[in-house]
């Protein structure tokens, strides 16, 4: 199993991943949306991306985006998406992709990398828990819905 930087290049294999991420958050498939999505964000440099490889074939990604903190002047990560496929988890591949995107946020001189997940998904949080990510007690999150 290696982690790589996805490109444009795994576009196809990662489509059909980020799809079925989004089919866990109980939205409806649509890949060729998802596979626009994508190509926008290499397209635009919005986000980088990793993904897991297993002998040829993509099982896994991470995707994170860019922000910055104005208090301490510095890059910020939002680690936005990590998903492995069903048949593939429970194999360590979760820890690895966080493993590449931690690495690279600290190369790029980040302050730190935040995430949020749903309060459901104990199985996330443990995760993060195990990595040293703390639960914000301190701010609270909101959200504007505008569509």
């Amino acid at each position: 199993m290696e982690v790589l930087l996805a490109n444009i290049n795994h576009l196809e294999s990662l489509s059909v991943l980020f799809d079925q991420y989004r089919i866990f958050y109980n939205q409806v498939s649509n890949l060729d949306a998802a596979q626009e999505f994508l190509k926008d964000r290499f397209k635009n440099n919005d986000s980088v991306v990793f993904a897991a490889n297993d002998n040829g074939q993509l099982v896994g990604f991470t995707q994170l985006y860019p922000s910055f903190s104005s208090v301490s002047m510095k890059r910020v990560w939002i680690l936005n998406d990590l998903y492995v496929e069903e048949s593939y988890r429970r194999r360590g591949i979760a820890k690895l992709l966080m493993n590449a995107a931690e690495e690279y946020a600290k190369e790029s001189g980040a302050i730190r990398v935040i995430l949020s997940t749903q309060t459901s998904n104990m199985t996330a949080q443990k995760l993060y828990e195990a990595r040293n990510y703390i639960k914000n007690e301190e701010f609270y999150y909101y959200a504007l819905q505008l569509q």
